[in-house]
């Protein structure tokens, strides 16, 4: 939407209704914006409005359209930052309503300098209504006036202050240069964390969790604060709720290798990195204290949290030097404020913030209870000589002793060293209490799953839930051990396997730039021409460019081109590659001549279809592979996990989306390759490589759609100029793109199957009526056991092809004979050369025979042999 000059001034809303009346008096001032966190002042609405609400210091409305009802809706309670226009926070704002209205009760009348106030209702009138249909169109809702419109209205809060203010769960405290979040909130008299719970203030305890700027599960000790950052504590309002929208920041990824990456920068790891630089290998040392924390520890990587992103480091050896944590106390009342580790009351007591009637708790002794009401007021310990001790106090050191930080090393180090390594008492085992502060797992809880037979630790830890929080053992482990020590003998550690830190969203995609629906390269080409982009296989592919009628014809009387870049492509080599795939496929593949396509079936161990493509023989150790779009999503873990499990020596390269693929078919098409330069083309199943005006392409002969068709497969960086240049030498011959919509007709008509619509999770190539894809007389292929069983049984069902007088019955409809479902369509479609319906669908057989007729909808279908449309191939050959 344009925004407004600055010339503009907001001067109110003029009610043209009661109705409009009513709407304004709930709504107050408003604007429109996207749902964001953050807003910059420009954006929204006239410097004057936001000078108002800030510099007037007073509390004020603002309401803000968002988008339909159908979307998500921002909860109340929601806290956004507004920012000036040098992109510094200017307030704060909380939503305290959430409603709707139709379109024709927003008003929108907006003052404009003298002279030109009449311009103002006409023009935001047509901002307004277009608007709003951009908003229906990109959501697939119909455009009137009656469309509801969801809104927030705001509250301000406060105006931050020039000084910089930090604001924690919507209130503004004091920021001090060098705090972390959890030191500010401790200042301002609140804990760091939403529940309570001791204080380590060393990132091992999850008691300070809280959402920083959106992002949840942020260890609020290990988090410098800002000026106007925003701080929910967590679990203050239940668990982190998922945001309306994304913030979509991408993070950068980047790779390093070194010879040595040491784990942390204590003295033993400071020792550690100094032998090896000293032995010539290169090394990396990290901490997280200077901003790069290790995450996790793999076979193949260590991934790193640093300022400027995710960074992945490959080492030849990883040294963890992590050194070691303090022992949290489990007892009664554990929950309470106040209670602090050794490290963490020294922190206070250096910044001045440690109560004055402070209790001290060491062992032998031990912790029976804490006394207070969400702030500790006493504690109770038994002592050495068994006897019980009170202290009333404001806060409580408990020192419990120290564990190995071993995290990162229980996942796979090569070297442990330091206090890491070492092996530390365990404390007391504990008598009731939270024991996991994660999950809220308790001591009584331990109990009952010890008693239903969970002894074995990794046993105890799933069943209870114990261990597998965001601290990932660290408070809870101890005692876990502990407690089954004393009924058994003391487990050891379990296995780590998770990030030791939670990643955010945007941190765990770094690197990854693939949306969760994939785009090809011409995908604007596409919407630019007008298409009806539909999600198919994983990928947005055009379904129609507006009628599929004349594209069907463009492609059975002229020449067409269709964009099938989304075929899943690989590339197998090496001495083993023909070995390979002859175990893989069905088909036979060492009689494949170079220069030559073969269709072939995939089959999985149960003899049954997963998907099918092609074999192109580049040369004797060479093949290109196509497969489904929808299969090729999966296919290249599939194909490594069988070069594996044969123990051939291949080599494996996925093309998909490095490969882009037109298809250029009809009658006119080997017309409109020579007008782009190509003098030879390859016959009916077969390949050959050639530049097509100017882009180096293997051009692949093939008639899936019936007629002569070639599959261009080129560089996808070189798509958008040749399928420019194929629609611009393509004009003079009535060129039209077609979309799926019309080739599902294309290819029904020639009665070729679609894996995953035509096939179910059963069926076999004889089920199919596809036979003669396979050759059992082969010594071994994927499924050929299966089958070996299953084909010389009577044949229990088939895919058949059938016709319909008239329109097409809805895919997936029941068969019936007589009164007797047998069936169903799995794709029927009105055939505009036929002049009847053609469809495919599952029919039952009794002793191997199909009924005599059947029915759908009450409509009588006749038996078929496809292809339906030229049933000796005559057109696909040229």
């Amino acid at each position: 939407m344009t925004t407004p000059s600055r010339k503009q001034t907001t001067t109110g809303m003029t009610a043209r209704t009661q109705a409009t009346d009513a709407f304004f008096s709930r709504a107050g001032a408003f604007a429109f914006v996207d749902p964001q966190e953050s807003y910059d002042v420009s954006s929204f609405a006239p410097a004057s409005l936001v000078r108002e609400v800030v510099d007037g210091g007073k509390r004020a409305t603002a309401g803000l359209a968002i988008d339909y009802v159908d979307e998500p809706a921002p909860r109340v309670g929601r806290l956004s930052v507004v920012l000036d226009e040098r992109g510094n926070p200017a307030c704060l704002l909380r939503t305290v309503e959430v409603f709707q209205a139709p379109v024709r009760d927003v008003p929108l009348t907006f003052g404009w300098e003298e002279g030109e106030g009449d311009r103002s209702l006409a023009y935001w009138s047509l901002v307004h209504e277009e608007y709003f249909r951009e908003r229906c169109a990109a959501n697939g809702v119909p455009y009137d006036d009656t469309v509801q419109v969801v809104f927030q209205r705001f509250e301000l809060v406060y105006p931050l202050a020039v000084s910089g203010t930090v604001v924690i769960d919507g209130a503004a405290v004091e920021h001090r240069p060098g705090d972390s979040v959890a030191i500010t909130a401790i200042r301002a008299g609140r804990h760091p964390g939403g529940d309570g719970g001791p204080l380590c203030l060393a990132g091992d305890c999850p008691n300070c969790l809280c959402i920083v700027d959106g992002v949840p599960y942020t260890r609020a000790c290990q988090t410098p604060a800002r000026p106007g950052m925003v701080v929910e504590r967590q679990p203050a309002h239940g668990a982190p709720g998922v945001p309306a929208r994304a913030p979509g920041v991408p993070i950068a990824l980047r790779h390093t290798h070194v010879d040595v990456l040491v784990i942390g920068r204590g003295r033993s790891g400071r020792d550690a990195a100094r032998t090896a630089a000293a032995g010539g290998r290169t090394v990396r040392a990290v901490d997280q204290l200077q901003g790069e924390e290790a995450m996790g520890v793999y076979p193949a990587v260590v991934a790193l949290r640093t300022p400027g992103g995710i960074e992945h480091v490959h080492a030849k050896e990883v040294i963890v030097a992590t050194g070691s944590y303090e022992v949290q106390p489990v007892a009664e009342g554990a929950r309470l404020e106040g209670i602090l580790t050794p490290r963490a009351g020294a922190l206070l007591a250096g910044a001045s913030l440690l109560p004055t009637a402070v209790s001290r708790v060491s062992l032998p002794e031990m912790v029976l209870r804490f006394e207070g009401d969400r702030r500790v007021q006493g504690v109770v310990v038994r002592t050495a000589d068994g006897g019980e001790r009170r202290e009333a106090c404001d806060a409580v050191i408990v020192d419990l002793g120290r564990q190995a930080r071993d995290g990162l090393a229980r996942q796979g180090a090569d070297r442990v060293v330091g206090a890491a390594a070492a092996t530390h008492p365990l404390p007391p085992p504990p008598t009731s209490g939270v024991v996991c502060p994660c999950t809220g797992t308790t001591v009584d809880d331990l109990a009952d799953v010890w008693a239903r037979g969970f002894h074995d630790i990794e046993l105890l830890k799933r069943a209870t839930l114990a261990c597998t929080g965001t601290c990932q053992g660290a408070v809870c482990l101890p005692h876990v051990r502990a407690w089954v020590g004393e009924r058994a003998a003391v487990p050891p550690p379990f296995t780590a396997r998770p990030l030791t830190r939670q990643p955010t969203l945007e941190e765990a995609a770094a690197g990854f730039r693939f949306p969760p629906t994939r785009r090809t390269a011409l995908d604007e080409e596409h919407r630019a021409l007008g298409a009806r982009m539909e999600r198919f296989g994983g990928w947005w592919r055009p379904w129609s460019y507006g009628d599929t009628l004349r594209e069907y014809w463009a492609v059975r009387g002229g020449v067409s081109v269709m964009d099938v870049g989304t075929l899943g492509k690989s590339l197998i080599a090496g001495p083993d590659a023909t070995r390979f795939l002859e175990r893989l496929y069905p088909c036979q593949v060492g009689d494949l001549a170079v220069g030559r396509l073969r269709y072939a079936l995939l089959l999985n161990e149960a003899g049954y279809v997963i998907d099918d493509g092609l074999i192109a023989r580049l040369a004797p150790d060479r093949y290109a592979l196509t497969f489904t779009t929808g299969g090729g999503t999966s296919i290249d873990p599939w194909l490594r996990d069988w070069a594996a499990s044969f123990s051939v020596d291949v080599r494996i390269m996925d093309r998909t989306a490095a490969e882009g693929a037109i298809n250029v078919t009809g009658p006119n098409a080997e017309t409109l390759l020579r007008r782009l330069g190509v003098t030879e083309l390859p016959p009916f199943m077969a390949f050959a490589s050639s530049s097509v005006a100017g882009v180096r392409c293997r051009i692949l002969r093939l008639g899936f759609t019936g007629e002569a068709s070639f599959e261009l497969h080129h560089d996808a960086d070189r798509s958008v100029a040749l399928w420019r240049a194929l629609l611009a030498a393509g004009e003079p011959l009535g060129i039209r793109p077609h979309g799926l919509d019309a080739l599902l007709t294309l290819r029904l008509e020639k009665g070729h199957v679609i894996v995953g619509q035509d096939t179910d999770f059963d069926s076999t190539p004889r089920r199919l009526g596809m036979s003669w894809a396979q050759r059992s007389e082969k010594p071994d292929f994927v499924g050929r056991a299966a089958l070996a069983r299953i084909d010389p049984l009577v044949l229990d069902r088939s895919l058949v092809a059938l016709t319909f007088a008239g329109g097409a019955p809805l895919e997936g409809s029941v068969l019936r004979a007589g009164t007797r479902v047998v069936g169903n369509l799995t794709s029927a479609r009105w055939s505009p050369a036929l002049r009847l319906t053609v469809a495919l669908g599952w029919v039952d057989r009794i002793n191997g025979e199909l009924p005599a007729e059947v029915t759908c909808d009450g409509r009588a279908a006749s038996f078929a042999t496809a292809p339906f449309y030229d049933a000796v191939g005559e057109r696909l050959r040229g």
